[in-house]
């Protein structure tokens, strides 16, 4: 934690691990299966999460799980990870969310359930007020605290960062001892609009924050308008830009890759991927990927290293 009065320093775990090390990270957010299916959808689903999430893992990806995400009832994360997975896998890549749209005694058997089965850590977020049931704590640092003191996780705890709202107070926040925050998560951003991640930023730098974190990005399949609108309801959504760039021919592997562009442009490689189809998540991630140009200081990086390289070769031949 980064608060100046921590008691104690986070519980390590390779997701936070990779967070504080240099070099990109891109993880993928994904959601359970919906908890209304009908037997045979359900069956469909859990055997898609099973093969997409096993081929994430599998390529070292970090998986994200929401929690009844925009007020959806969702299966359990925690359910469908230990369930679906079996024992041969190793959960510490895995990182649910947790709202505070739970019974205290859920929450608190819910982080030690995470911590039995090796998770990477939890985010625990307050959860929409609008919708589904009330909150078990006013906000979610009130639940980190709680956890932290009663229930003592022994896996990192990440809070939800919106840089569409006041920047100063947001880091404010991060930095208190009391928001018991190991890491933070953002709300989804894009390169249509980067003043909030600017004002952030700038902000994060003033206040000396060095809490790790990771910047959402949404993938967008489409400009259709009903869809826009809905998405509208529960995440900022460029809406001019998107249906501009949708109608001049980009695909959506295109329109997500210029966020990553313009976040790397500001120095920012660790993100998150929303949006994504279970089954087809690596692919399109790495569909994603492909279409990334690489800023100037990775390019110079790769050739400095491609110098570096021919010159331990020279040597090499000199010597023998």
């Amino acid at each position: 934690m980064s608060g100046p009065d921590a008691t104690s320093a986070p519980a390590r775990s390779p997701f936070l691990d990779a967070l504080e090390r240099p070099g990109p990270l891109r993880a993928v957010e994904l959601r359970p299966p919906g908890a209304d299916l009908g037997p045979a959808a359900s069956v469909e689903a859990w055997i898609d999460l099973e093969r997409g999430l096993r081929r994430l893992l599998s390529e070292g990806r970090f998986v994200l799980f929401t929690d009844d995400a925009v007020g959806d009832p969702e299966e359990e994360s925690l359910r469908v990870i230990t369930h679906g997975l079996g024992a041969d896998i190793d959960l510490s890549q895995v990182v649910p969310f947790l709202t505070c749209k739970h019974s205290l005694e859920y929450c608190e058997l819910f982080v030690r359930r995470a911590r039995a089965h090796g998770l990477g850590g939890v985010t625990v977020t307050g959860g929409d007020r609008t919708v589904g049931p009330p909150r078990c704590l006013p906000r979610s640092r009130d639940l980190r605290s709680r956890l932290v003191e009663h229930s003592r996780p022994g896996l990192p705890l990440g809070a939800w960062v919106n840089p569409y709202r006041d920047a100063a107070r947001q880091v404010e926040l991060l930095l208190s001892e009391r928001h018991n925050a190991d890491y933070w998560l953002t709300q989804v951003v894009s390169h249509h609009d980067m003043a909030p991640v600017d004002r952030f930023l700038a902000e994060a730098d003033r206040q000396g924050l060095q809490t790790p974190g990771l910047f959402g990005i949404f993938h967008y399949r489409s400009a259709r308008p009903s869809t826009l609108e809905r998405l509208a309801r529960f995440l900022p959504v460029p809406v001019e830009g998107l249906t501009r760039e949708f109608a001049a021919g980009a695909t959506p592997a295109q329109v997500c890759a210029r966020t990553l562009e313009a976040l790397a442009r500001r120095g920012i490689d660790k993100v998150y991927v929303s949006n994504l189809d279970v089954g087809a998540a690596a692919r399109v991630l790495g569909e994603v990927e492909a279409e990334v140009e690489p800023s100037p200081d990775a390019e110079a990086g790769a050739r400095m290293e491609a110098e570096a390289g021919a010159r331990v070769q020279t040597d090499a031949g000199v010597e023998s």
